[in-house]
Formats: structure tokens, sequence, C-alpha cells
């Protein structure tokens, strides 16, 4: 028996995101009195898979083929599931981002077992098997009894504090077969984004909303992202207006993002953004309405006019780096 951690990586390097399910499934490894078998897929160097060891991976496997150019789900599916099968696997982990979504719901088709998505503590219970999670967009929450033999588990992002270990696991090489005509992705061009930080990366985000009034005042939001090395986002009515571009748009119908600090300015937090941000670990929530919706999310609130609080808040941070 294990638990089955697939830790997806970026041009061969690991992210937070990842050492966070190795810890998250660690844990849980422990509960069940089994050891934690991350699983990687496609080429990455030795001394980035030791970083999986240091938060409590007992083994290791490095599954290489040299066809692997492009994620599929459908490949994908099949490779993690003869993994799960090989190892005897009685919880598989994923991450609650696109790509676990995509995998999901097909690892349970092959392997039988039953979902708990976007959970956001360790089990409540090994017997029976239920777990905790957030739902009607983080307004309550729901315990979920799983009965199959197999379970599948998508961790939410930023949801399970990262344990380093003394452990030293052991990286086993596998080859894996790549059946061809299972691949339906094709990639005809790459284009990446450089010198600004990937709004799904970010630690930090700093987003604004029509509480800013017109895109002339946007100037100190990127400024203070800029103090802080963080990202810009936005709400939806933001970018509508064509104020800022789509791809800084953050709630249910834009991005997903779940960041250590939040700074929500000028927004008043209705359903369908919060849905977006709800996992970030602090929210900091700038607005002129005490009673907006946002300051019932948020850790930390100001009332207040965004265009004589913002410029306080730069020179206030400029102080504390010395600028």
């Amino acid at each position: 028996m294990s638990v089955l951690i697939f830790v997806e990586n970026w041009d061969g390097k690991f992210k937070k995101l990842s050492f966070e399910l190795v810890s998250y499934g660690a844990r849980l490894a422990e509960m069940l009195n089994t050891e934690a078998v991350a699983l990687s897929v496609g080429h990455v160097e030795n001394t980035e898979l030791e970083k999986l060891g240091k938060y409590g991976a007992a083994r290791i496997i490095s599954a290489v083929n040299a066809n692997i150019h492009v994620f599929d789900s459908q490949a994908y599916t099949a490779i993690i599931a003869d993994f799960a099968k090989r190892e005897n696997a009685n919880v598989v982990v994923l991450s609650n981002n696109n790509t676990g979504k995509a995998l999901a719901p097909r690892l349970s088709v092959n392997l039988k077992a039953g979902i708990g998505s976007g959970v956001s503590k360790l089990p409540l219970s090994i017997n029976p098997f239920t777990v905790y999670k957030k739902v009607y967009s983080g307004n309550a929450f729901s315990n979920l009894i799983i009965k199959t033999e197999i379970k599948i588990l998508t961790l939410a992002q930023n949801s399970f504090e990262l344990i380093e270990t003394s452990n030293n696991a052991v990286i086993t090489m596998a080859d894996i077969e790549w059946n061809s005509s299972t691949v339906k992705t094709t990639v005809n061009e790459v284009q990446k984004q450089s010198g600004k930080i990937l709004l799904t990366d970010a630690d930090v985000v700093v987003s604004g909303g029509r509480g800013m009034k017109t895109p002339d005042n946007w100037g100190p939001i990127v400024e203070l992202a800029e103090l802080l090395g963080a990202a810009t986002a936005c709400s939806r009515p933001v970018s509508d207006e064509g104020w800022r571009p789509h791809e800084e748009h953050t709630g249910q119908t834009g991005k997903i993002i779940a960041p250590n600090l939040y700074f929500a300015i000028g927004i008043s937090g209705a359903t369908q953004h919060l849905a977006g941000v709800s996992s970030s670990k602090f929210i900091v929530a700038i607005n002129t309405d005490k009673d907006a919706p946002i300051f019932s999310a948020a850790q930390y609130g100001i009332v207040g006019d965004a265009s004589k609080v913002l410029p306080k808040l730069v020179e206030a941070v400029k102080e504390l780096k010395g600028k």
C-alpha cells in the first residue's frame, strides 16, 4: 500500500505547489501507516528530484520517455494509473489546478476510484475516509466520505503548510511505454511571457477594481506590485472596460489563484470574484464601503478611498525597504 503523489514540473523545475503536495501526501501516508511515493513524469535532473525528499517523500519515481514533449491528459492518465497499480496505491494525490482537474476524472474511471476534489485539510477520519473541502465559493464546508478502495484527492493550492524533513528519498528511474496513438494534443507554437510575474505563480498579488475609478489611477497599483515583487490583477468589470488586459482578470470566470498575500483595492467582493481568490492565505481589502462583501473574506481591511490610501501604502513600503 502507498500514497502516490503526482508532482508536475515546469521545464524541469518544481514549484512551491509541488512541495506542498509532497508535504500533504507524506502526512497522509503517516496517518495510513504507509509510505509516500512521489511520481515525476518527464526529464528532471536528480538535484531537482532530491528536493522532493526534503518534504517527506520516501521514494521518488522519475518516469521518462524521449517522446514526452507535451502534457496530454489521456496519455498522462495512463502513465499515472499504471504506476498507481504498480505501487498498490490506495490514495493518489494531485493538485487542484488545471492539470489535476484534467487528470482526476479520467483516473477515477481508470482506477474505479472516488474523488475528493479541492480538499484543504488532512482527512478528518480514516475509517470512514472523510475529507474536508470548502463549497459555495468558500462560504461553507463539506465533510465528504469516500467509500471506494482507491481514493483520488486534489489538494487546493496554498491550503497546506510546507513541512521540511531530514528524509533522504530513494530516487528510481523508470522508463515508460508511450503509445503515440493516445496523444491527442499538438503544440503548434509556444509563446513565453517574459519580464513579468505570472499571475498564477505569484506569491503576492495586487489587484484593483472599479473603485479605482479610471485606468489613469492604476499607477500606484503597479508601483506597489513592483515594490513587493508581486503580480498585478483586476476584477472582471475592469477587464471588460478595457482598463486592464483580460489575462489579469481573477474570479470564477477568470483566473483562479491562491497567493500568500492578495491585495483587493477598490474591489467590492462579488461572489464570482471571491470564488477565484478565496484560497489566498491573507487578503488585505481597501474599500470606501464598510459593508462591502470583501471585508468578510479579508483578514485585514482599510475603510477609505483607494486614491488616498494607496499612495500612503506605497510610501510605507518604500520606507520599510529603505527606498
